[in-house]
Formats: structure tokens, sequence, C-alpha cells
């Protein structure tokens, strides 16, 4: 999570072009819930939106991010009505600011695999209170569903290897953890129960045609496409590692993104046809989710 910390990420764009989540996802979550909502605890909350959502079904809100830069951007993206959220900045293994016992509900969406749960559980375990809520959620990488020749160029640039791809700049062991739908993060049983995960893994053969129920979903333009993958902690590393490789846009003689493109177009009829217009095409994309609830013992 360091690469969105730092000082030259743009928080803006991240808002700008990251997807946002389905009415679904938080009608699940707060579903699952029972008992009191007092208090909800936002982890790693970015530029706000899930508070944001959250804020009509909870008496108080407190949203928490190790980053400076979105903690400002959350703050400039909420509304004064929403008078009932706090922005902090803070990480997720070290709670106390909260009372023990004080916590409904604790979320994190895209944001749980960073944590260093040798240090989160025990703070969980201190600060929730009986039959409190957990909803952890992240999407991975998103498919277009009807192109499978541009999924595999994308997919080589997200996570071949070389330095001409992005695949040696993702933060490990998070981005990992991420791919494989949060298995890793096991709440611990001692703790925890009602253990529940929902997942989808995509496919290339249209719309709603992978594994599990799709929840992440959008049909984007290829323009807004190539900025939210400029929104990829890889992309900022490698960025990093490639100073003097700046995107056409910027005035560049172009970076690993304009790169994508072009070989996606390449691979893809329907996308070269529309010539220069081709940021303005539209394609369906899915991304491989999870959703994880778990209720504290």
């Amino acid at each position: 999570m360091a690469t969105f910390a730092k000082s030259t990420f743009s928080a803006v764009g991240y808002a700008a072009f990251r997807p946002t989540y389905p009415t679904s996802l938080f009608r699940k979550v707060l579903s699952y819930h029972s008992g009191p909502s007092n208090l909800l605890l936002d982890l790693g909350c970015g530029h706000g939106l899930i508070s944001r959502e959250l804020s009509p079904s909870f008496k108080s809100i407190i949203a928490t991010d190790p980053s400076a830069g979105m903690i400002k951007q959350a703050i400039s993206s909420t509304p004064s009505s929403l008078s009932n959220i706090s922005f902090r900045e803070a990480s997720a293994e070290d709670l106390s600011f909260l009372a023990d016992g004080s916590l409904d509900m604790v979320v994190a969406g895209q944001a749980a695999h960073w944590f260093d749960y040798s240090k989160v559980w025990p703070e969980l375990k201190r600060k929730m209170r009986k039959g409190g809520t957990l909803a952890f959620w992240g999407y991975k990488d998103n498919l277009f569903v009807d192109y499978p020749a541009a999924t595999k160029v994308f997919d080589h640039f997200c996570y071949g290897p070389g330095k001409d791809t992005m695949g040696p700049y993702w933060e490990q062991p998070g981005r990992s953890i991420l791919r494989d739908l949060y298995k890793d993060i096991v709440p611990p049983e001692e703790d925890w129960e009602d253990v529940h995960r929902f997942e989808y893994e995509p496919d290339t053969l249209g719309k709603e045609s992978g594994r599990g129920e799709v929840l992440m979903y959008k049909t984007l333009k290829l323009g807004e496409m190539s900025e939210y993958v400029r929104t990829f902690s890889s992309y900022h590393s490698w960025q990093a590692d490639h100073p003097k490789e700046t995107s056409r846009a910027s005035g560049g003689t172009g970076d690993v993104v304009d790169v994508i493109f072009d070989e996606m177009l390449e691979v893809e009829p329907d996308w070269k046809t529309t010539g220069e217009n081709w940021r303005d095409f539209e394609v369906a994309t899915e991304w491989g989710s999870v959703i994880l609830l778990a209720r504290f013992k």
C-alpha cells in the first residue's frame, strides 16, 4: 500500500477513474449485519466512497487511511451534510483511538490485502462488540468479456515478466492475496463465526459467463479504461522506474499504457476500425471479486 501513500500518487485520479461498488454489495453487507448500528469503522477508506454510501445506515462512521492525500481527497469529496462521518489518517494495525468493544461493524473495500494480520486480528478482537460484523471485499483483474484477444494482451502487460510490463511492479504479497480472492485472509475461528465468502471469476465468453455471482461490472469507453489503468499501483511503480517514458497525452512519446492499447488495437479489428476515435469505443468489462463476511463471537 506504500504506493498510494506517496505524495506523487494522484488521489484525484484514483477517485475519478476507479470503479464504484454496486448497490447489491451494500445490500448484501447490511442484510448480514445484526444488532446495533452505532459505530462503523472504514479501514483503508481511500476517497471515502464506502463511508458515504453507508452513512444513512450508521449513527457514526470513522474512516481511516494511512495516506494523507487520500484523506484530503475523502474530505473534499464528502458533503458537509454527511456530518456523521469523520476522517482520520491512521493504519488498520493501530486502533488505539477507539474504545474497546465499541465497533458494530468494520469494513474494508479494496484494502484488506494490504493489512498485517498479526496486528489487525488482535486489534479487532479488542474493539469489536459481541456479534459485530466484519465485511472485507476487493476486486482484481478485469476482463473484456467479449474480447479474449485484448484480454490476453492486457494480462501480459499487467503480469508478464520484464521491465517492459507492469508485472514486476506490483506490491507483494498484497496483490497475490487479492488475485487469490482473499483465501489467505482467514478470521481466527476462536473469535469469529458465521463466515461467508462470495466470489466471482470472470470469463471472456460474454457477460456473466464467469464462475459465481457477478459483482463488479461496467461498460467503459477505452479512453476511460486507459485512465483507470493509470491508477494501478504497479503503473506508478513502473513510472518511477521509467521517468523519461511519459504518456502521449502529456506530450511524451508514450508510456506502458499507451503501448498496451496500441497492441490491443492491433488484435481487435472492431477497435482498430474506429481509427483516431478508438477512445470512444465502449466495451463491457467484469472484475474478479470477493466479499468476506464474519461475525464476532
